[in-house]
């Protein structure tokens, strides 16, 4: 199927969600700071790939949803996903300068404005998937706390946050004061655990929010459990195939966490499309509902932008 016309038709309504989130905040009886609105903003529109909330729209569908059903999850990864790109970019981690060709937040509203938008995202996140309507069937309101739960871990000090920290951590070993790349090599794998340490920071950094936005969708479309088990893998796999697709786009880049500090491009690829087929196996028999979820894994992998 053609993944660029699948998005092109999901991304709309994923935008006017999160824009009729905004529009509630602007005329909640207490008012928001203008600064912090724009600086919330700031990054969400125009945003990015929007890849990881598609992918939410898209399970809810494989499993025979509706793309609806896991709207607010939807709403909500996208807002977790732009709070950690806010915090990334601050002087104290990456201090990058540029994000989606505009300056990041803490250049364009200050350092302690950038810090209190990611904050304001990352809870308002979850004040998106609690408030969202509900059926009032036992079982709605079982995923809509297992939807939350899942993405509060995955968010959490056994996700994103833990593996930043190690991230952080990771890039310090690598510091770029060795002579050369096998010395820095031979800093982060000095007791041969380098490798394993770098899987982690990507299966927490990155899987963690794939997995959280393919199993929460699926959950809230009424997934069996044996449907978000197959799930739980398949975002897992993708997510790490989607990390070393952008390691091998930044192969020119001096990123210290990067599957290419231990294999060359052509074996990066390669072990790419070993969890590529992984995942697809996983979900292997689900029909022609799944097609998009199995075009979306594809693109996350393959992509070459």
């Amino acid at each position: 199927m053609d993944v660029d016309a699948y998005m092109a038709e999901r991304i709309p309504l994923l935008d006017a969600a999160i824009e009729a989130r905004f529009v509630s905040l602007v005329e909640a009886p207490e008012r928001l700071p203008e600064n912090l609105l724009g600086a919330m903003r700031h990054l969400l529109f125009p945003g990015g790939k929007r890849l990881r909330p598609v992918f939410a729209l898209a399970a809810a569908e494989a499993i025979g949803g509706p793309a609806r059903a896991a709207l607010p999850l939807a709403v909500a990864v996208e807002m977790i996903h732009t709070y950690s790109l806010i915090h990334d970019d601050l002087p104290c981690m990456d201090d990058d300068l540029v994000r989606r060709g505009r300056p990041t937040v803490h250049v364009a509203f200050g350092e302690a404005t950038a810090v209190l938008a990611g904050d304001a995202l990352l809870t308002e996140a979850f004040a998106v998937l609690a408030a969202a309507q509900v059926a009032g069937s036992t079982e709605d309101a079982q995923a809509r706390l297992y939807a939350v739960g899942r993405l509060a871990v995955a968010a959490g000090a056994q996700g994103l946050v833990g593996g930043q920290i190690d991230d952080l951590a990771f890039e310090a070993d690598a510091s770029p004061d060795a002579v050369d790349s096998t010395e820095r090599r031979a800093r982060i794998d000095a007791d041969g655990t380098g490798r394993a340490r770098l899987a982690s920071i990507h299966a927490r950094k990155t899987a963690a929010l794939f997995q959280a936005s393919i199993v929460g969708g699926a959950a809230l479309a009424g997934a069996a459990p044996d449907q978000l088990s197959g799930l739980e893998g398949f975002g897992l796999d993708v997510g790490i195939g989607f990390q070393i697709a952008d390691d091998v786009l930044d192969a020119n880049s001096e990123e210290a966490a990067s599957i290419l500090r231990f294999q060359g491009v052509d074996d990066a690829r390669s072990g790419a499309e070993v969890l590529l087929d992984r995942a697809l196996d996983r979900i292997e028999g689900w029909g022609e509902a799944a097609e998009p979820l199995r075009a979306l894994a594809r693109f996350a992998v393959r992509r070459r932008r």
